[in-house]
């Protein structure tokens, strides 16, 4: 039986692979990286280290293009309800690999989403990455929604518990390890963040974002702003940045999230 975890950089995957590995060993565990190349400079240290302490062998994919390429490619800016970048440079790229590499009849399928987010999972509703997976014919797991369970603190505890440093950016505040700290399923506090904490990165992707409006022609964004009582009005990186500039409210809660392999479907509805 092969155990194919999807290696991320963040905490949950490293946590579930622990997990793998105490239950099945590592002589047929795979730590499987898609690489969205915008990636934080400090995942990589982080991938390489906690890919030692669990075993196993860690193998990186790449699709070949940055987000803000397949963006510009398929004529459409990702925002919190459809991402065609996770789509093509995660899913696809996995699911491409898996279907090379692996044999669905004795392959099992991990991920790092933990208890407090297992909507993302399995829905119930026959959403989510679990139903995603099984309607390909493939069998997924996710050990952190099971007991005994973990918060996101506490895995970190146990990372520093096996001598490893955490990914830079849970010490420097952002809620997830990937595509070096931005997403385009982000909300205005996440970027608010971004821009506080990292402003050349923040520049980087406002006149990325604002390269695509000028390619599309269109009044789009990843984020929108609902305030004023008129209904949702897009809001770029550029709109939010000159806001918080001249001391303007910003939704330091709109936090949003990443869900790679969320259910496609699901994700366009």
């Amino acid at each position: 039986m092969k155990h194919v975890v999807m290696f991320s950089g963040g905490i949950g995957s490293w946590a579930a692979a622990k997990r793998v590995a105490e239950q099945h060993g590592a002589d047929d565990l795979i730590l499987l990286f898609t690489d969205t190349l915008i990636e934080d400079e400090d995942l990589y240290r982080f991938l390489a280290e906690a890919a030692a302490n669990v075993g196993g062998q860690l193998v990186r994919v790449a699709e070949g293009r940055s987000p803000w390429e397949v963006f510009h490619d398929v004529r459409m800016l990702g925002n919190s309800g459809m991402d065609p970048c996770s789509r093509i440079l995660k899913r696809e790229v996995a699911d491409k690999w898996l279907k090379e590499h692996c044999d669905p009849a004795d392959t099992v399928i991990y991920l790092g989403i933990d208890w407090t987010e297992g909507h993302r999972f399995d829905d119930g509703e026959g959403g989510g990455a679990k139903n995603r997976y099984a309607r390909n014919g493939w069998r997924a797991e996710a050990p952190m929604c099971d007991a005994p369970y973990m918060t996101k603190a506490g895995m970190l505890r146990l990372l520093a518990d096996e001598g490893i440093v955490p990914p830079r950016l849970y010490a420097m505040g952002f809620a997830h390890n990937n595509c070096g700290g931005w997403c385009c399923k982000a909300g205005q506090g996440h970027f608010a963040h971004l821009l506080r904490t990292m402003p050349e990165r923040y520049a980087h992707h406002e006149a990325q974002e604002e390269a695509i409006r000028a390619h599309l022609g269109k009044d789009v964004s990843m984020m929108s702003d609902r305030s004023g009582g008129d209904g949702k009005k897009p809001l770029t990186m550029k709109a939010l940045r000159e806001r918080i500039e001249r001391g303007g409210q910003v939704d330091m809660f709109e936090i949003g999230g990443c869900g790679c392999f969320m259910d496609d479907d699901r994700e366009a509805a």
